[in-house]
Order: structure tokens, then sequence, then C-alpha cells
């Protein structure tokens, strides 16, 4: 097995999350009127950070395959960043998980109002498909690049799983059934950013290979997750924790020691699926996924 380090991992992510920043920042969502505060509400969480997990998983791939296509790359990781944010805003709201901390900073709605929360993310939900049906792409692409965003991220994906998450709170689910939710509320997207980087440099056949391996990928996130919310404070965090009591989280059914074991079965499992990648594609992947893999110890 190949080794990680943390120099590696520096080395090969450090120029393209820069630019990928950049590219953010001059691509802030504009919408120019009398309302006091909705323009800066829109670009707040954005700008709060975050891990960037999925623009980067998109942008390695692009790297690894066709690394010419980077900076045009940009918009569809962007996409992917609205959408995502637009999730974490309103997962936040005290319909869900009544949260007043995220990014390190304080829930839009906590900071303005619900109105504002539920509407920006609309709007950062929809700005989404905006931004790839302008990506500098062919039509056949940028239509690729939409469904796979709208197909895991929509209906029968994250929503699906945030619908089941808020249904079944306070009425326990089985293991697999845990894994249902949170292959769709979760793992779904982070499949989906590995699948439209796939299809942004032309490797149709590896697309399918990577959505797999995203699937997994993102239930090991989710598990990981359930194991910080219990053992992180809020600060530590940057979001809201210890607030899984009456949800339907791994540590829930399994007990710490039970989520460890599974999170750590799910890891050695990645790994040796990651040495099987080819080596441009593992080069890339690899020092992404080193601190990932192992952030639940």
């Amino acid at each position: 097995m190949q080794k990680f380090t943390d120099e590696t991992v520096k080395g090969l992510t450090k120029e393209t999350m820069t630019g990928f920043e950049a590219y953010l920042n001059s691509n802030l969502p504009k919408a120019e009127s009398f309302h006091p505060h909705y323009e800066t509400a829109i670009s707040e969480m954005l700008l709060a950070g975050g891990k960037r997990f999925r623009p980067v998983l998109l942008l390695a791939v692009v790297r690894a395959h066709n690394s010419l296509l980077l900076d045009y790359a940009y918009a569809a990781a962007y996409a992917i960043e609205l959408l995502h944010t637009y999730s974490l805003i309103h997962d936040d709201l005290p319909a869900m998980d009544d949260a007043d901390l995220r990014r390190g900073h304080e829930t839009l709605h906590i900071k303005y109002d619900e109105v504002t929360a539920i509407l920006v993310g609309d709007a950062l939900n929809t700005h989404a498909f905006e931004v790839l049906s302008e990506s500098a792409f062919s039509d056949e692409i940028r239509v690729k690049l939409i469904r796979s965003l709208a197909k895991n991220g929509g209906l029968s994906g994250m929503v699906l799983g945030q619908a089941i998450d808020c249904h079944f709170e306070n009425k326990p689910l089985s293991i697999e059934q845990i894994r249902i939710l949170h292959i769709n509320k979760t793992a779904k997207l982070i499949a989906a950013s590995l699948e439209m980087g796939a299809i942004i440099s032309g490797q149709q056949e590896l697309a399918k290979e990577l959505y797999d391996f995203g699937i997994k990928l993102g239930l090991l996130f989710q598990v990981q997750d359930d194991i910080l919310d219990l053992t992180q404070s809020s600060e530590e965090a940057g979001k809201t924790t210890q607030n899984d009591g009456d949800k339907n989280s791994f540590v829930n059914l399994l007990g710490l020691e039970g989520t460890v074991q599974e999170a750590d079965k799910l890891a050695e499992e990645l790994k040796v699926q990651l040495n099987s990648f080819d080596k441009p594609l593992y080069n890339e992947l690899s020092p992404i996924l080193l601190k990932y893999l192992s952030r639940h110890k």
C-alpha cells in the first residue's frame, strides 16, 4: 500500500484550492435591490469557508485526467458548493436541526431571521443550476452535469435523505435503514462530485466506479460526523454538536465503540479501492482523502 504524507497533501491541493477560492470570491451571487441584507446573506455562508470537500473531489478527478480543463471545472465545483451550502442552511433551520452555529458562524436564521435563511437556501439551490447552465462545456456535458447534480441533490437523493431523517426522528430505524438514510442525505452528493469530475474529464467508464466509491466515502463521512458530534465541542467542530440525541445516528444505534469499528471497516475498504485506481487518479485523491479516512480517530 502506498504511503500518504501531510507533505503530499500540501503539495497537490494547495494550488488547486487557491484557484477555486479565487473563483468563488469572483463569482459570488449578486442580487442588487433595496433589501437591507438579502445580497449580503446570500454570500455569507459561502464566504464562511467550510471543508470544500465536494469541490476538491471534482477538481482532483479533472486534474488527474484532463488538467487542461481545470479552469473550466471551477464552475462545476462552485455549483456543487452552492447546492451543498443551501442544504446546510436549511438543515440548520428550527424545523429541522435548529442549530445556531455553522462553519464557525451564526446560522442565518439566528443572525437575521427564518425567512431570510429559507430564501437564501432557495436562491443558492437554483443558482447552482444557473451556474452549470452557463459553464464553458458542450451542451451534452452541461446536461450530464445538471442531471447528476439534480438527481443526487434532489428528490431521490439528498432531499429524500433529509425527509427520512426528519420524519423518523424519535422513531428508531434498523442499521440498514440508517445506511439508506445517510446514503441519500450525505453520500450521494459526494458521489456526484466524483462522477461530475469524470464527466468533465471525458472518463465515462470511470464515472460509475467513482460514483460507487463516493457512496462508500460519503457513508464513512457520515459515520465520522456522528462520532465527532458526540466527541467534539461546537467550537472544535465549527457547528452545533451533541444535537443528535433524537436522531437516527450510527452512534445512537451502535454505540460509540461500535460506530468507530464501522468507520474503521469502511476506511480500510476505501484504502484498498483507492490503491486500485490508476496512478494519476491515486496521486490526486490520496492526499485529499488521507485526513478524512482517519478523522474519527
